[in-house]
């Protein structure tokens, strides 16, 4: 059985998102997760592919409007910040998009409405949603709305982990840090990567996350943590 958001919150959803869908239907599928149906194309899986794109593409436009003297290495620095499953997580939980998910109750119970994962999936669904039902403008106007606190956070573009770890392995004439995934738990639907890092001359580290892409940052993090505290192991 589903649990789900009510007419009554969805209208305090779609107020949240500054659209009246003329497509309701549009808003229910961004919200399906697909432990609560049995239809696959029922699930917000094909409208979060497209709302990645819609994202990166606003993204990506605003920032070269805003930082107009930036190098495109910064701009993308900038940009991979921005679109990362935790940026997205943060405005879901921003705009309580975990409250009207509608989620099998068996998912619902494991915490579903407060993963980062499955949040940041469905936050994207949502931008599809709006961009096919209100175009590109219906969704910029949230984007940017949305994601202002985080585009306004620092002056300077952000410092990766794995940029910091490969720009200290450079600096000591050493090989490119490797990464290699070394495990791999929980659902199809709900995986947690763990990712080893080895910088020549030092013992590997490791990290967890919900992508690979986490699991090598929160690796990188850890090295770069034990490296830059002169603890050669």
């Amino acid at each position: 059985m589903a649990q789900g958001a009510t007419d009554t919150k969805i209208e305090a959803l779609t107020a949240r998102l500054g659209h009246v869908f003329a497509r309701p239907a549009l808003l229910t599928e961004a919200l399906t997760h697909l432990s609560a149906t049995e239809r696959r194309s029922a699930a917000y899986e094909r409208l979060e592919f497209l709302g990645d794109r819609v994202l990166g593409l606003i993204v990506a436009e605003t920032l070269l409007e805003r930082f107009p003297q930036e190098r495109e290495g910064d701009i993308a620095k900038r940009h991979v910040g921005l679109v990362r499953r935790e940026a997205l997580a943060q405005v879901a939980r921003t705009i309580r998009l975990g409250d009207y998910l509608m989620l099998s109750r068996s998912e619902a119970d494991a915490g579903g409405r407060d993963n980062d994962a499955l949040l940041a999936d469905a936050m994207e669904a949502v931008i599809a949603a709006l961009y096919l039902d209100g175009g590109l403008e219906a969704a910029r106007r949230f984007v940017l709305r949305e994601w202002e606190a985080q585009m306004a956070a620092s002056d300077r573009p952000p410092q990766d982990a794995k940029t910091g770890l490969q720009e200290w392995a450079q600096g000591r004439g050493l090989p490119l840090p490797s990464y290699r995934e070394v495990g791999r738990e929980g659902p199809a639907h709900q995986p947690v990567f763990t990712v080893e890092v080895t910088v020549t001359g030092h013992k590997p580290a490791e990290g967890a996350g919900t992508s690979k892409r986490m699991a090598e940052q929160e690796a990188a993090q850890a090295l770069l943590d034990r490296l830059t505290k002169g603890k050669r192991t």
